[in-house]
């Protein structure tokens, strides 16, 4: 798959990343990104999350821009959702389509508790005997791509402290099963064109694949070599969850970058008990 097509990917919420337990927390976040290669604009996308008391909803959607539409062009969607347990977010469903000129494909996950109950493509692809097989035990405690960009940090401890960058979890996305690992890189000050302007956690990213992949395909072998995608996490509002702000991987293009160029987070009022 060419750079564009991860772009895409990126667009449509596909390639993000994974948390651990967080604190329980309401806010809200509609963000605008644009995707560039080398400097020159080829995607935008947006990004809407609602956390609420019991439940969460995100969904996003993208698609090519400029020069690259016009050879190249595709559009793309992501949702996921589900309940909020002792603070985590546990996704029950997960969809995400693309659509180019030669073809639109839709992928459907069921989750329950971080595992993979069931899952489909639509239309349902031909079978490559060079696709190394998924197991039942890839797809039990991962998370899917969408939830899993929602990085959570736990207890009281600085957001922007380095160890919340020290994890790594497992995702399936429908079709492969991959591991991502993070470790600290820097904070650094960031500011979107409208809404957010303050600190970035930056966290360096490391792809693993594990199942449902190629091994011959050469953006596989690319991105498992890559010492140098980051991450920079920024928090939605009255949350202990942080969300990619800017995503840039190093291509032989150039850089591909994803960056927010609004990002509007508000935190909900807290819930008052009622009184007699």
């Amino acid at each position: 798959m060419p750079p564009s097509g991860w772009l895409l990917g990126l667009l449509a919420g596909a390639f993000l990343l994974f948390g651990s337990d967080g604190a329980k927390a309401q806010g809200r976040l509609d963000a605008q990104y644009e995707a560039t290669l080398a400097g020159i604009p080829v995607g935008k996308g947006a990004w809407t999350i609602e956390i609420g008391d019991e439940t969460f909803s995100a969904s996003a959607q993208g698609g090519t821009a400029g020069l690259l539409k016009a050879f190249s062009g595709g559009t793309g969607s992501g949702a996921s959702q589900g309940r909020v347990v002792n603070g985590a977010l546990v996704a029950t469903a997960y969809t995400a389509t693309t659509t180019t000129s030669k073809k639109s494909e839709t992928i459907r996950m069921v989750l329950a508790n971080g595992n993979i109950k069931d899952y489909a493509i639509e239309p349902e692809p031909p079978v490559d005997p060079d696709r190394l097989p998924i197991t039942e035990a890839h797809k039990k405690g991962v998370f899917d791509p969408m939830t899993g960009s929602m990085l959570r940090v736990g207890g009281t401890a600085d957001l922007m402290s380095p160890d919340s960058c020290r994890t790594g979890a497992g995702v399936f996305d429908g079709r492969m099963r991959y591991d991502l690992k993070l470790d600290f890189k820097r904070v650094e000050n960031v500011k979107a064109e409208h809404g957010y302007h303050g600190p970035a956690l930056v966290c360096a990213i490391y792809f693993v694949p594990i199942s449902g992949y190629i091994p011959d395909r050469p953006v596989i072998k690319y991105l498992a070599a890559q010492r140098n995608i980051e991450i920079a996490f920024v928090p939605i509002a009255g949350t202990r969850i942080l969300v990619p702000f800017r995503m840039t991987i190093p291509t032989p293009l150039g850089p591909a970058m994803l960056e927010a160029t609004s990002f509007v987070t508000t935190a909900a009022p807290p819930r008052v008990a009622k009184t007699q």
